[in-house]
């Protein structure tokens, strides 16, 4: 059968990559055509389009950049009809999919979503359109399934495919002897993924572990990525602080301590053990719209699914380098990291799971051929 796939950034591209590899285990003959990065390219997808041109994140930068995000829609929209797949695949990055899925329903294709939208943090309403437009949910969040249930939307949770990512990685050497690290614990710094975030988070980031280095004795190495300018990283350089570029497995299994942005990166942390302290910053336009419209009291994905806070935030005006540097160093040794690490322990139990790509692969090709018989 033939697949096509949208993964609009770094994170989402990893989980197609699994999802690719295990439809290819069901669908010897599958032919994938995929909007990703280089994991699913190595999955054995044909890429259509890279993410790194479409990456926007929050109003501000999506108005900004609205005739590229119209452009890359009409390209979409083209490059679907040709290759006329069997079923289109969304994954997450939810403001341009749900346009591809309206899309795709309209032209009479079948639409499924792999790690389905957060609207039950803000815009709600848009469950509807998901109920007219997507015929099956497969979701990764325990809680998810009910809140779509609940508006009768087709779903099922198939487990967080971080466990898997995570519990598979095997290191293959150590930051100390690869790279000459001294040995001392480890400060890790995960920026983000997209250009906006870096701009808007790592020299506040930078300068708080400058000052935290006026207290402890610590290496400190940034999360770098290869399909982002080497400039967005110049605080850190400048800092003298070590880039490891496209290896933050690596780093977070030997991190003792983590100043990571809100995103998938938060649960990534949680799982390899690092107490982490949860930043985020961004235009202030749209830091105001995003206070004014999203309904949780959490932004983390470790304190959403805990339900509580596990890990400390500090997001927009709250973020400093002050009050991230003392927010790290009671994280240093204390009871606060005690505490976390044991929360860690009670959040893995609620997300274990196992084979998730695979089980979504099984659940996906069952639908796909009976809704193709019928």
């Amino acid at each position: 059968m033939r697949y096509y796939i949208i993964a609009g950034e770094k994170s989402g591209d990893m989980h197609a990559a699994a999802l690719i590899a295990a439809l290819r285990e069901q669908d010897k003959e599958a032919q994938i055509r995929a909007w990703g990065g280089e994991d699913s390219q190595k999955a054995g997808a044909e890429l259509a389009f890279h993410y790194k041109e479409a990456s926007f994140v929050g109003f501000w930068e999506v108005f900004k950049n609205l005739s590229k995000i119209r452009k890359h829609l009409r390209f979409c929209e083209k490059d679907l009809l040709a290759y006329s797949p069997d079923v289109l695949i969304l994954v997450d990055y939810p403001g341009f999919n749900l346009r591809m899925a309206e899309f795709a329903h309209k032209q009479g294709l079948r639409v499924v979503y792999y790690i389905s939208p957060k609207i039950w943090a803000w815009n709600q309403g848009r469950v509807h359109k998901i109920k007219k437009y997507v015929q099956q949910i497969y979701c990764i969040l325990p809680f998810e399934e009910e809140f779509y249930k609940k508006h009768g939307v087709e779903v099922h949770y198939v487990g967080n495919p971080l466990y898997d990512a995570v519990h598979s990685f095997v290191p293959k050497y150590s930051l100390q002897t690869h790279y000459k690290l001294p040995n001392k614990p480890v400060l890790a710094i995960l920026p983000g993924s997209r250009v906006s975030e870096l701009q808007y988070n790592l020299p506040t980031m930078v300068r708080a572990a400058q000052l935290l280095l006026q207290k402890q004795d610590m290496s400190v190495v940034v999360a770098g990525l290869s399909h982002l300018p080497t400039k967005l990283y110049k605080d850190a350089i400048a800092a003298g602080f070590m880039i490891l570029t496209d290896d933050t497995y690596h780093l977070l299994q030997e991190a003792h301590l983590g100043l990571i942005a809100s995103g998938t990166a938060t649960l990534e942390t949680a799982l390899f053990k690092v107490p982490q302290v949860v930043v985020y910053k961004m235009n202030t336009l749209t830091a105001l719209i995003a206070k004014a419209v999203i309904q949780v009291k959490f932004v983390s994905l470790v304190n959403l699914i805990a339900g509580r806070e596990v890990v400390p935030e500090l997001l927009q005006f709250s973020f400093t380098p002050e009050r991230l540097e003392d927010a790290a160093n009671k994280l240093i040794n204390s009871k606060e990291r005690t505490k976390m690490l044991s929360d860690y322990q009670e959040l893995e139990a609620q997300i274990k799971t196992e084979g998730v790509a695979k089980r979504t692969a099984i659940l996906l090709t069952k639908w796909l051929i009976s809704a193709m018989n019928t």
